[in-house]
């Protein structure tokens, strides 16, 4: 299997690291500048201001392109308020989308804007328009829909473990020329009702943060996750695919998406799905965002995870196997 993997500023070592894994990798993939995307502002890093930090991210993106490793410039946030139609955002786009193809290459654009997509279809010939896994492509109906809009697709979250909903969503992409992705370790729960809401909020940070704000959001599965019985329902209500069980799924994907550009750790999750195929501790350090803290006093043990295939869907049922107390692993390792 090969993997999309995110890219982090101002984190040498772990871009040495993307570099060393790259016959594994098929891109990494980037916000630029001051656009909106799924997560937090590309030119914020801790001692750089905004200029030092693009030329930063500029030599970065010029190593990756030495390595051979292809580019996708992620225009994905779910919002973009009243730039959504202007010219003046357009014509932004199109000269970071041409800087960025002249200087360092650049293979596919992801997005969730039908609008953005048909402008770099009409302007920029070559480059493949990808939907956003935010875009939420889960059923023939909407592939028949954007059928004209994207080239490739990410999967709807919440189908990721369903194998016959893979094969026929696989199937219509082959027969009409497209690709289809699956992002494997989203720490996001399914049918998360503030899914929508939390990506909007994401894609107006920079406004949000500039205001007196009488309330912070943390998501809904953060209170979820806090409740005692809603623990055992950790593994039944998330979508990630254990670095284990990636052989599961050769053939049906040619690259998974890991989510590297905010985890604490992202070395691990490299090490996890690209060198080990593998991981024991908490099964959530490998997602994003990572729930690790809110099963507190417990754990899931990723290594005690038992998958099955059942009627077609990947199952994680082994819950009383998995999830355990830190007091026991305190006491195991004394």
């Amino acid at each position: 299997m090969k993997y999309s993997v995110g890219y982090r500023l101002a984190d040498a070592s772990f871009l040495d690291e993307v570099i060393a894994c790259r016959e594994a990798i098929s891109e990494v993939y980037f916000a630029w500048g001051d656009f909106a995307s799924g997560r937090g502002s590309t030119l914020r890093a801790e001692g750089l201001t905004s200029w030092e930090a693009q030329a930063a991210q500029c030599a970065d993106l010029q190593r990756l392109s030495d390595a051979g490793i292809a580019l996708n410039l992620l225009l994905n946030a779910t919002c973009y308020g009243r730039d959504s139609q202007s010219r003046a955002f357009f014509e932004k786009i199109g000269d970071a989308v041409d800087y960025i193809r002249s200087h360092y290459g650049l293979a596919s654009v992801t997005t969730t804007s039908p609008l953005i997509a048909r402008f770099i279809h009409e302007n920029f010939e070559g480059i493949d328009v990808r939907a956003s896994v935010n875009v939420g492509i889960g059923s023939i109906d909407a592939l028949e829909y954007a059928r004209d809009v994207y080239d490739s697709f990410y999967l709807k979250r919440e189908l990721n473990r369903d194998f016959n909903a893979i094969r026929e969503i696989r199937r219509w992409c082959d027969d009409h020329g497209k690709t289809l992705y699956a992002l494997a370790n989203s720490g996001c729960l399914n049918h998360c009702p503030a899914h929508t809401f939390h990506d909007n909020l994401v894609s107006h940070e920079s406004e949000i943060a500039a205001m007196d704000n009488g309330y912070a959001f943390e998501g809904l599965c953060r209170q979820y996750l806090a409740r005692e019985e809603s623990r055992r329902q950790v593994l039944a209500y998330t979508n990630f695919i254990r670095p284990e069980d990636v052989h599961l799924y050769e053939g049906l994907f040619p690259a998974l998406k890991l989510a590297t550009r905010t985890n604490p750790h992202p070395s691990r999750i490299l090490r996890a799905y690209i060198r080990d195929g593998r991981a024991s501790g908490s099964a959530l350090f490998l997602l994003e965002p990572d729930h690790t803290a809110m099963l507190y006093p417990y754990l899931l043990e990723n290594s005690r995870i038992r998958a099955e295939v059942r009627d077609g869907r990947l199952v994680y049922a082994n819950i009383d196997e998995a999830l355990i107390k830190l007091e026991e692993v305190m006491y195991v390792n004394q």
